[in-house]
């Protein structure tokens, strides 16, 4: 059984950070590309980042290029995503997801697998 579980969410000021832990289990890891999306109330998943799942190469959606930075680590089976120089506008619940791929999609409906995602406000 496939389970991504997210962490580090929570409440933070204008211009702080966050790190966001995303821990999979039941797959292996390093066969899958792995990605940070975030919604919000009445509106579409929006792709946040995603990575590679070997060479580690980055992709980022334009909101939030220069200010998050998302990683991984293999062997913990463990993807993260740094939230820098945080704006309200980055309040919604971010998810990760996990595709049996050799590239980054920025597509919801090419993801194989989710988890139930955790929350980040930021207050101004």
């Amino acid at each position: 059984q496939v389970q991504l579980v997210e962490s580090g969410g929570g409440l933070v000021q204008a211009g702080g950070s966050l790190r966001l832990s995303c821990a999979a289990s039941g797959l292996t890891f390093s066969l899958y590309a792995m990605a940070w999306f975030r919604q919000v109330p009445g509106k579409e998943r929006e792709f946040v980042g995603g990575i590679t799942r070997s060479l580690g190469r980055t992709s980022y959606g334009d909101s939030v290029k220069g200010r998050f930075t998302i990683s991984r680590d293999n062997p913990k089976k463990t993807v993260y995503l740094q939230m820098n120089s945080l704006k309200p506008e980055d309040t919604a619940v971010y998810y990760c997801a996990a595709d049996q791929a050799s590239d980054i999609y920025y597509h919801v409906a090419n993801y194989d697998y989710w988890g139930r995602g955790t929350q980040v406000t930021v207050s101004s």
